[in-house]
C-alpha cells in the first residue's frame, strides 16, 4: 500500500459520531492478538458514555464467553456490549416461528444457547427437526453435515447466521461460517436466508438495543462486503480500518465506498476526538 493511495482514501471531513457499532475480528483483535488502539478506544467510549455494541458475526461464543475471552486479552468489555449473529438470528426466528420449534444446528455453543434462550429445542436428527440453522463450527464433521443436508432436502427452512467465507486470525486468513454454509448449499441446491451482517436486520436490531438512529451511528469494520456495505445499506455512516480482511486497494475500488478509511483505530480515535 502506497502512502499516496492511503492519502487518497482518507476522508478529511469531520468524523463525528454519537454512537458506534464495532466489528471484532480485524478491528479490535486478530485471533488472540489485540490490535493497536483497541483497548484505548473502548476506554474512551466508556469514559465518554458513548453508546456502542461489538457487532460480531461470530456465532461460536455466547456474549458472556466472548467477554471472558476479551478480558483475557486485556479488554474491559461487558456482555451487554456484545451482540452476535446468533442473537440476531434467534430474534429474527422469534418473529416468524413459535417457541418450541425444533432446530437442527450446524454450529457451536453460542448459537445453541441463543436459540435455547429464545425457547427453541435443539435436535440432531433430520427426521425430527422443523428448521436448519447453520453457522461456524470448529468441530464440524461429516455426520453433522449429512443430517443438515437431509433435513434441508426434506423441505426444512435453511437459515445461515452469516455469510463470511473467511476470517482473520493471528496465523492469517482461515475458513469461516460462509464456507461451511456454502458446502450445504452445494449439497442441497438450496440457498439459505442470512441474518447477520451485511443484512440490514442485524444492524437495525443493534440500533434498537442502543437506542440510536442510523444517522447518529458509525459502523467500524474491516470487511467491505459485511461491515461496510451492510452498514451503508442500513443507513449508517461507515469507517473502514485496514487491520483485517479488505485491503486499501479493494476499498479504493469499492462502490459505494466507506464514508471514512483509517489505517487503524489509533487514527480513528484522533479524528473523532478532533471532531469533538
Amino acid at each position: 500500500m502506497t502512502s499516496n493511495l492511503l492519502n487518497s482514501l482518507v476522508n478529511r471531513d469531520s468524523f463525528s459520531a454519537e454512537a458506534f457499532l464495532l466489528d471484532g475480528d480485524g478491528v479490535l483483535y486478530r485471533g488472540a492478538q489485540p490490535l493497536p488502539g483497541a483497548q484505548e478506544f473502548l476506554t474512551l467510549l466508556a469514559d465518554s458514555n458513548t453508546p456502542y455494541l461489538l457487532l460480531t458475526n461470530n456465532a461460536t461464543r455466547t456474549p458472556r464467553n466472548m467477554a471472558e475471552k476479551l478480558t483475557a486479552l486485556g479488554f474491559a468489555i461487558a456482555p451487554e456490549h456484545i451482540f452476535t449473529s446468533a442473537q440476531a438470528t434467534a430474534q429474527w426466528l422469534g418473529d416468524r416461528y413459535p417457541a418450541g420449534s425444533r432446530i437442527l444446528i450446524v454450529g457451536m455453543e453460542g448459537l445453541a444457547v441463543a436459540l435455547q434462550d429464545a425457547g427453541y429445542e435443539i435436535v440432531d436428527d433430520y427426521r425430527e427437526t422443523d428448521l436448519v440453522v447453520a453457522s461456524m463450527d470448529l468441530a464440524i464433521n461429516y455426520p453433522k453435515l449429512a443430517e443438515a443436508a437431509l433435513a434441508i432436502r426434506r423441505g426444512c427452512p435453511f437459515i445461515g447466521t452469516n455469510p463470511d467465507r473467511s476470517y482473520p486470525e493471528e496465523r492469517g486468513i482461515v475458513p469461516g461460517a460462509g464456507s461451511i454454509i456454502a458446502l450445504l448449499e452445494t449439497a442441497t441446491d438450496v440457498s439459505p436466508v442470512f441474518i447477520g451482517k451485511p443484512q440490514p436486520e442485524m444492524f437495525l436490531q443493534a440500533l434498537e438495543r442502543i437506542g440510536r438512529h442510523p444517522g447518529e451511528t458509525v459502523m467500524v469494520g474491516d470487511r467491505y462486503e459485511t461491515d461496510i456495505l451492510g452498514g451503508h445499506q442500513a443507513g449508517l455512516r461507515t469507517a473502514a480500518v485496514l487491520t483485517g480482511i479488505t485491503t486499501a486497494e479493494e476499498f479504493a475500488a469499492a462502490n459505494p465506498p466507506p464514508t471514512h478509511v483509517f489505517p487503524g483505530l489509533p487514527d480513528l480515535m484522533v479524528a473523532w476526538q478532533n471532531a469533538g
